[in-house]
């Protein structure tokens, strides 16, 4: 669809603590209601009409069914109906499908209608406490040019509760967990980690619970770098996680923070994030990352920052 043919690179955006986002709505009964997921997550938006829906038996209620593009067997989510917006049966033969890539997973997501593209700095991206609460859909808003106010939601929260599967299973632990030699540094120390989804938070917790390692959570990066320009003694960090979107400072900014700093720019820094692109890996480790791991392999997290460590020490 041509809305989403003229995007700039992930690479550039990055520099600029910037970001694209699609903008689109979910009813054509609230007009002055937007949405947005980032560009970079999106593959193509098609017609509802055009694609038979295979229906599914005994699946989650917002689980509609699948369709075949190109192929693929693709889920279809129906994301008004997680808002609690009820769309008509003309509507929905009017509606859209907005297919996305989460960590390789291909969905589909039943919009009304794409608007357009929008390019935003992280600072343009607010999270109130608000949203901030347990079992919240909504992860962070910005304005657009007529003053409108655009949700940007968590979508990993609609993949955990419709497609578990799909998503990280904290309590497997890889095989050779038990066998790893945990450097002291790692046992003494907190962990600092940088992430907004509160599903991915959940993810996260449970993980280092189970590995008896300590951790520090942090809403956004901006709250991350902050802390750490606080400390008396940064060195004594173990590792660094953070999420690549996050309102204030995507986690590509934090990365560019860290290594302009000669008290922290040795701290292992990892990468844990939805968008798995070749262009987002490559931009990470070009800005010193030093190493990058998918959100649905998270459970795999403890043993790759030994190996970051370890190397970053040698």
């Amino acid at each position: 669809m041509s809305i989403l043919e003229n995007v700039d690179a992930a690479t550039n955006l990055a520099k600029n603590n910037e970001l694209q986002l699609l903008v689109f709505r979910i009813s054509e009964s609230q007009e002055s209601a937007f949405y947005a997921i980032n560009v970079f997550k999106t593959r193509e938006v098609v017609e509802a009409k055009n694609h038979f829906l295979t229906q599914i038996p005994s699946s989650h209620p917002l689980l509609e069914g699948t369709i075949t593009l190109r192929g693929l067997q693709i889920p279809i989510l129906n994301l008004p109906a997680w808002l609690d917006v009820n769309l008509s049966k003309e509507s929905v033969q009017k509606s859209n499908i907005l297919i996305c890539d989460f960590n390789g997973v291909i969905i589909g997501l039943r919009i009304m209608s794409a608007y357009r593209v929008v390019k935003k700095n992280w600072n343009e991206m607010h999270a109130p406490d608000s949203y901030r609460q347990e079992g919240g859909v909504v992860m962070n808003h910005t304005r657009l040019e007529d003053g409108s106010l655009c949700l940007i939601l968590d979508y990993e929260k609609l993949l955990s509760d419709v497609i578990p599967q799909a998503m990280v299973d904290v309590f497997e632990s890889p095989g050779n967990l038990k066998d790893l030699d945990i450097p002291a540094k790692l046992k003494a120390g907190t962990v600092l980690i940088a992430e907004d989804s509160k599903t991915a938070q959940r993810h996260l917790i449970q993980i280092f619970k189970n590995s008896n390692i300590d951790m520090k959570l942090f809403e956004n990066g901006k709250l991350l770098i902050d802390y750490i320009k606080k400390m008396s003694d940064p060195s004594l960090i173990p590792a660094i996680i953070t999420d690549i979107e996050m309102p204030e400072m995507s986690g590509f900014t934090v990365i560019q923070e860290l290594h302009k700093n000669p008290l922290t720019k040795n701290i292992p820094i990892i990468v844990n994030s939805s968008m798995t692109g070749d262009n987002n890996k490559r931009e990470a480790e070009s800005l010193g990352a030093n190493g990058f791991i998918d959100k649905t392999k998270s459970h795999n997290i403890i043993p790759l920052i030994v190996d970051v460590m370890n190397r970053v020490k040698k």
